[in-house]
């Protein structure tokens, strides 16, 4: 028989179905000694019964077949049932449990034919070695055939039983084990788009900086120390959003600090000094705390969007249009491109502030009008209500500005 058909139940377990023939054999040899007429069978049919007994969870169709031709030799010399064909429900049992698709079925026609074969063993026996009417000798063996039927089958669904709790519990620990994966997926996904976020814009402000540096410091010294001031600055931030990264893949649970809009100022202060020209509209200003998961989208849209600008426009100014809507925030970033970039090549960029704007329920458009490269994005946000219905507004500072750092 080939290898493949053999299961791995381990050492252990085998050595214990061994140890428990051992033990049924020598139970079923001295039972069936009392039968004088075939005490020399007895130990053959135990032997038998107790070989299937041994390999039932090693090989269960090997194990039906072994009981089989037990049973088989048992009818073929006459003799009545013994005490080892009691092995003959386990085997039943581990054909459903733990038998192949096939073996399973086979099992279950073993049960109905087993007992259909024991009724008519039985009947000719009865009717050849007695006196006794054929019809007489039918109807006393109908619930034998009964009896052998209902115990043959209900050790088969026990099995079957068995089989389908098995399946049930793999099949909920396939699904934790997929959906542990789809959330690691979706950790890994998310660090890496803060990882391109955080590094292109940085790396965008520096090489932008050092270009400008490179060129004024024949004529202006100072212009070049105020951008290798701006470089160590835009690096040190960078460095410290990595570490930050490299912190959450080292540990799942930490969560470190994510931008807020009011780190907005910041990035546009920080684009003016690459030497962009900003044009910056924010009406109306957002009237209630904003979820952080917006914040985080607007600012991240920004970034992304200012540092294409940066590294692809052609040096005009860049519109840039915020509108804080009662329901929604929409974002606009507008600025002069070269006319042979296209947004479908702007490289993993535009897929990662679409990403942003889908997972908080917005949505993101990019599109060229006339020599202009133009991202626009709806998100759409719900507005913290009081008791009365009215909406909150954040609470203003003496100098009159709104949390957030947004002017009033």
């Amino acid at each position: 028989m080939p290898r493949s058909t053999f299961r791995r139940i381990g050492k252990i377990r085998l050595a214990i179905d061994i140890v428990f023939a051992v033990v049924f054999f020598a139970f079923a040899s001295v039972i069936g000694a009392f039968d004088v007429e075939f005490a020399p069978l007895v130990p053959l049919i135990a032997a038998f019964m107790s070989a299937a007994l041994a390999v039932r969870r090693l090989n269960p169709a090997l194990s039906l077949a072994i009981a089989w031709v037990g049973a088989i030799v048992q009818m073929l010399f006459g003799a009545p049932p013994l005490a080892s064909n009691i092995a003959i429900f386990g085997v039943l049992y581990v054909t459903a449990a733990y038998g192949s698709r096939l073996v399973m079925w086979i099992g279950l026609a073993s049960a109905g034919v087993g007992a259909l074969t024991i009724a008519l063993y039985l009947l000719a026996i009865e009717w050849l070695f007695t006196d006794q009417e054929l019809w007489r000798t039918i109807l006393m063996l109908m619930p034998i055939f009964g009896m052998a039927l209902f115990g043959l089958a209900l050790s088969w669904t026990a099995g079957a039983l068995v089989r389908a709790l098995r399946r049930a519990r793999e099949n909920r620990e396939a699904q934790s084990t997929a959906e542990a994966e789809a959330r690691a997926e979706h950790e890994r996904v998310r660090i890496a788009r803060d990882m391109h976020d955080v590094v292109a814009h940085s790396l965008a402000v520096i090489v932008a900086q050092a270009d400008g540096a490179r060129y004024a410091a024949a004529a202006d010294p100072s212009v070049a120390t105020g951008s290798l001031e701006t470089i160590g600055q835009t690096a040190r931030a960078a460095l410290s959003d990595v570490r930050m990264l490299l912190a959450q893949l080292r540990h799942r649970e930490a969560e470190g600090p994510q931008p807020t809009i009011a780190d907005i100022d910041p990035l546009l202060a920080q684009v003016r000094q690459a030497g962009v020209d900003l044009v910056v509209d924010i009406d109306p200003a957002p009237q209630g705390d904003v979820p952080a998961a917006v914040q985080l989208a607007v600012y991240r849209i920004l970034q992304e969007a200012l540092t294409n600008a940066l590294r692809h426009g052609d040096g005009g100014a860049v519109d840039v249009a915020l509108a804080w809507h009662p329901g929604s925030v929409d974002v606009m970033i507008r600025n002069p491109a070269a006319a042979r970039r296209e947004p479908e090549h702007a490289g993993h960029g535009i897929i990662g502030m679409r990403e942003r704007a889908q997972l908080v329920g917005g949505s993101l458009d990019v599109e060229r009008r006339a020599a202009a490269f133009v991202v626009q994005a709806r998100i759409p946000w719900a507005v913290p209500r009081r008791e009365d219905g009215i909406p909150d507004r954040p609470a203003a500072d003496e100098r009159g500005e709104q949390r957030g750092g947004w002017p009033s």
